[in-house]
């Protein structure tokens, strides 16, 4: 007898992508990890997830060779929720990887936080989400937020923030970066920066100007991979505002006046760059 869940029975969740509309790197703190400072926005694109009941817990991967076990977030997030929820029962999962890995995204973490809220849909339990959202990364409370947020700490301490939605243009050159590399040639370099102006990025992103964001990590990660640098290059040439680089990379993103200038960008960088994930999308 199959245990995969009928079809009808599942619902599909879009996992959103993310951006950082800045990141500043403000120091090594004693226990090994970084202060962070960054302003976190949702977007219209990611993965997604077809969720249903089943008698065990089973996690399918389309779209890429990530394992489906234990290695994997989605999976350890869904064991996770059904242990601390004392479920019997487990789940079919499906996994469709939209996003590029090791991108600056936070497909990952995205994933499991919504796999985390379609099981307390599925179990509902006193089960506190936001427990094990962070005992399973530093991105994963954001996710399970659900809307723009100022990030403190290593990214766990969020204060919700208003965001003017915002049509932009992601760029991805193909590269996988290692955060921990990144931050590893940070600390190296010691170029760590100061906190961010939430209060001017925000006013900036609704007019013409340049938006005073920067990214610590851009400087040590597109040093090392020159496709980060030819990204960055091909959205300030497609007339977008404000190029930086997302996360610890390597996708890129710059802001459009409207989804029009977006759409029309992102195909002109697609035909001239056919070997790159270029996506139009908007903030949420």
């Amino acid at each position: 007898m199959s245990l995969r869940t009928p079809t009808l029975s599942r619902k599909t969740y879009l996992a959103p992508a993310k951006v950082n509309l800045g990141l500043s790197v403000r120091d090594l703190r004693a226990d090994g990890y970084h202060e962070l400072h960054t302003l976190m926005v949702l977007l219209s694109v990611g993965d997604e997830l077809e969720i249903g009941p089943a008698a065990t817990l089973t996690l399918e991967v389309s779209g890429s060779d990530l394992p489906a076990d234990e290695r994997n977030l989605v999976y350890r997030a869904a064991r996770a929720y059904l242990d601390a929820a004392g479920v019997g029962e487990g789940a079919f999962i499906t996994l469709h990887k939209r996003l590029p890995l090791a991108s600056g995204l936070g497909g990952g973490s995205s994933d499991a936080a919504t796999t985390l809220m379609a099981l307390a849909r599925l179990y509902p339990s006193q089960v506190s989400l936001p427990e094990l959202a962070l005992s399973l990364g530093a991105d994963v409370p954001f996710f399970l937020l659900g809307q723009a947020a100022a990030a403190e700490g290593v990214g766990e301490l969020l204060v919700p923030v208003p965001v003017p939605r915002t049509a932009l243009v992601l760029v991805n050159p193909g590269v996988e970066v290692s955060a921990r590399d990144a931050y590893a040639w940070l600390d190296d370099e010691e170029a760590f920066t100061p906190a961010l102006d939430v209060g001017a990025i925000l006013a900036a992103l609704g007019g013409e100007r340049a938006v005073p964001y920067h990214n610590a990590l851009q400087d040590c990660v597109s040093a090392r991979h020159a496709p980060i640098r030819e990204a960055l290059a091909a959205l300030g040439a497609a007339g977008l505002r404000s190029p930086l680089m997302s996360g610890s990379g390597s996708t890129c993103f710059a802001l459009a006046a409207n989804d029009g200038q977006a759409y029309d960008a992102a195909r002109a960088i697609a035909a001239a760059h056919p070997e790159w994930w270029v996506q139009a999308a908007q903030t949420l």
